[in-house]
């Protein structure tokens, strides 16, 4: 790479920043640059993940009124770029479950958010448990939801086919670099720098930065002034792999009313992949960064996140909330224990036997943010000044939504002057981002 000064800098190589590099290298002229510090793209939650296309009816229209939106919107735009890049999009569907009586009632209130956030009648069901047997004969519940609007895909396979259109397109990736610093210039510039696997520093100089680091896009965005007061907690979600002889027991992946209703964690479910094996998962254990993935990686971030936690008033509050407490004793409990976490799809899945799940899954990671007064933020944030846009908080269903929260980024970028339209290989595009924007900014 002999460019030195770039429009724009995209920090991080996760599925969202390879699709907004789809859709700025499509929709302007700008000198674009990625940046990821693993040898490819995706390597960490973009891929570490379920692979489900997820179905809307589980966000809030209010609180969670972005990732709502997206959620709808990404469905549809998935299946028309699996259909025409020839990759593997399994319409197949989901069941959410009551255990329990007195879960009818969340579930006729996702139901209501399902409606609300786009879904028509047809797409979505609330079945009794009878109804339920019918679809699915070895789950054991109280009622469920049966939404036929939710997919199984690979998102590895999806971001390198982006990634290939991106270069197609103009746009330039720089592989096994890691951004150190950015300062800003008087003259309204950003100086980046970055540092290879074995050391070597060099320095980049960008118009205008995009920030989507997952893990690290805090410590991004503090060293433009942004997100100061707000902190980053990092759960690692861990998987059981089913043996062969389960992968006919259900047809469709099965999820649950979570005991934990105020805070952001799943009980762990039954997943029916897009290549047909199943795995059960994921718990929620904490961890001390955002790579922490074994005992060695989490001891490195142990004493820089021990020391944030003594100085920031927001996680003291969280540490006092009995619930929380509970929550995260019950989720180190299932990390060392298989029985624990099989047990908890067990109930609604009574067929399975523990002693025959001898095979760890991924691990994945998912960062979440709290405020100064020690809650969980809801939503995704999108924070900007006038050099950078800052994407903090981008957890599920963030693959499912990474192509129109990107395309709607790119939309505003446009109506902020920050990049000039350019109508170009009109051939390839596929949707109007202009129509997209505004169906998110309703």
């Amino acid at each position: 790479m002999q460019d030195k000064k770039f429009d724009i800098v995209i920090v991080g190589g996760g599925i969202l920043g390879i699709s907004i590099g789809y859709f700025l290298t499509l929709n302007s002229d700008a000198n674009v640059l990625l940046i990821e510090q693993e040898k490819n793209i995706s390597s960490h939650t973009s891929s570490r993940n379920t692979g489900k296309v997820h179905a809307p009816f589980l966000y809030d229209p209010i609180t969670k009124k972005i990732f709502a939106r997206i959620a709808f919107l990404g469905y549809s735009m998935w299946e028309t770029y699996s259909n025409l890049k020839g990759i593997h999009f399994k319409q197949d569907g989901v069941i959410e479950i009551a255990k329990e009586e007195k879960d009818i009632l969340v579930l006729k209130k996702y139901f209501e958010w399902g409606i609300k956030n786009g879904l028509e009648e047809k797409d979505i069901l609330l079945l009794n448990k009878e109804e339920t047997k019918k679809i699915e004969p070895n789950i054991r519940c109280n009622g469920s939801i049966y939404c036929k609007r939710d997919a199984s895909v690979d998102y590895r396979i999806l971001s390198n086919s982006l990634k290939s259109d991106y270069l197609a397109n103009g746009g330039k990736i720089l592989n096994l670099h890691r951004v150190t610093r950015i300062e800003t210039k008087k003259d309204n510039n950003c100086i980046i720098e970055i540092i290879t696997k074995n050391g070597e520093k060099k320095i980049i100089d960008s118009k205008y930065v995009i920030n989507t680091a997952g893990g690290n896009s805090l410590d991004i965005a503090r060293q433009f002034g942004i997100g100061l007061g707000l902190i980053d907690l990092h759960f690692r979600g861990e998987y059981w792999l089913a043996p062969k002889e389960y992968e006919k027991l259900t047809s469709h992946s099965i999820y649950s009313i979570p005991k934990q209703k105020n805070f952001p964690f799943l009980d762990p479910h039954w997943i029916v992949k897009a290549d047909g094996h199943c795995e059960i998962g994921p718990n929620a254990v904490p961890v001390f960064g955002p790579y922490s993935y074994n005992f060695i990686d989490n001891l490195r971030n142990f004493i820089p996140k021990t020391k944030e936690i003594f100085v920031k008033k927001g996680l003291w509050s969280l540490l006092y909330n009995r619930e929380f407490l509970s929550l995260l004793t019950n989720e180190i409990a299932s990390s060392f224990s298989k029985h624990i976490m099989i047990q908890r799809v067990k109930h609604f899945l009574p067929a399975l036997d523990t002693k025959k799940f001898n095979t760890r899954g991924t691990s994945g990671i998912r960062s979440l943010l709290i405020d100064d007064k020690g809650n969980f933020i809801p939503d995704t944030l999108l924070l900007k000044n006038s050099l950078s846009m800052h994407i903090l908080n981008y957890n599920s269903p963030g693959a499912t939504g990474a192509l129109p929260l990107s395309a709607m980024i790119v939309q505003e970028l446009i109506y902020e002057k920050v990049i000039h339209k350019v109508d170009k290989n009109n051939h390839h595009q596929l949707w109007n981002i202009e129509d997209i924007y505004s169906n998110i900014k309703l």
